[in-house]
């Protein structure tokens, strides 16, 4: 626990570092500029786009739609290193090593801890069990950081087997990839400094809100009337409101804990106003390898292993509480 908490200060510490290399040549030895001089621009993130495109994305499926139910495991998981032939988790297996998308910026999900320079969160150990159900070794995996907008592209150009990154399912998302059954349950609300006017996402209309473009969040507060501003990582949008440059962050109230979290002077404030039910996305093509993953997740659900994860990760959100219950479409 120590540990964890050393690790969101030094989180904090690189983001203030980075303000202050940005904010070089404000020192005394400087020239002193006339008072009429322009004031020179806040630096932006990389990929910030001020206002933001917010996408439509494809028309969902016709008909009813359950974005939490998936497809059933088939019967008991097969023992590590004894995957059927011919099924995306033989490939693996003979690749040796599971392929995952995951998140580095997002504190207690998927973050690289700066005492070890490893990935590690919530996130990661969710992916390190899958590796664990094919390998029986959890260390039997390569992870490839990605931005919230490429989610979907790798799973379906193949440069990752999952994506294990705070992703929503959605119907829209059901139609581009498959999903395994929920593994976390969120809901958006907002992020400010303290001692803000705003307390719900009512307060912001018409005002800079920041969110990761791909995200689901980014088109949420365009509908409810904001300014969204959109960047590639959410520390971007912590930084954006550290420089008052936004005066809110909005996204999954999972995801603002840990950037509360590495700026005590920031706050999560207001109910949720969105239903985030977290899966972990899978190539359509492979609905053994959803199987596969549905069956790892009960395990972990059923021996405790979940509530051990939460607990290692996630109590700066409260207790933890039982795991999603998982639903099934077959």
């Amino acid at each position: 626990m120590r540990n964890r908490h050393r690790a969101g200060r030094l989180l904090a510490g690189t983001i203030a570092m980075m303000l202050a290399v940005s904010l070089a040549g404000c020192g005394t030895d400087d020239p002193v500029l006339p008072e009429n001089a322009a004031q020179a621009d806040p630096p932006r993130p990389v990929g910030m786009q001020d206002p933001a495109v917010i996408p439509t994305g494809p028309a969902a499926a016709s008909g009813s739609c359950n974005p939490r139910a998936s497809l059933r495991p088939s019967g008991a998981l097969p023992p590590p290193r004894q995957m059927p032939s011919g099924t995306a988790m033989a490939r693996i297996a003979q690749r040796g090593r599971l392929v995952v998308g995951v998140d580095q910026n997002s504190y207690n999900f998927g973050f690289r801890d700066p005492l070890t320079g490893q990935l590690t969160g919530f996130d990661i150990d969710i992916a390190r069990e899958v590796a664990r159900g094919i390998f029986g070794d959890p260390g039997r995996i390569q992870f490839r950081a990605i931005s919230s907008a490429d989610r979907i592209k790798v799973i379906q150009d193949g440069t990752v087997d999952l994506v294990v990154r705070t992703m929503t399912m959605n119907c829209e998302r059901w139609e581009q990839v498959s999903f395994s059954t929920e593994y976390f349950t969120a809901g958006q609300r907002i992020l400010v400094t303290r001692g803000s006017a705003a307390k719900t996402i009512q307060d912001l209309r018409g005002k800079k809100v920041c969110a990761a473009a791909g995200s689901t969040s980014i088109r949420k507060i365009a509908e409810e009337g904001t300014a969204p501003v959109s960047v590639v990582n959410w520390t971007d949008c912590l930084v954006l409101l550290q420089q008052n440059q936004v005066v809110a962050v909005s996204t999954d109230d999972s995801i603002l804990a840990g950037l509360a979290a590495q700026d005590p002077n920031t706050e999560v404030v207001g109910p949720r106003f969105s239903d985030e039910p977290y899966g972990v996305a899978i190539s359509k093509e492979s609905p053994e390898l959803v199987r596969f993953v549905n069956g790892v997740l009960a395990k972990i659900r059923s021996d405790g292993t979940w509530g051990r994860l939460y607990s290692r990760w996630l109590t700066s959100l409260g207790p933890a509480p039982s795991p999603p219950v998982a639903r099934y479409r077959d």
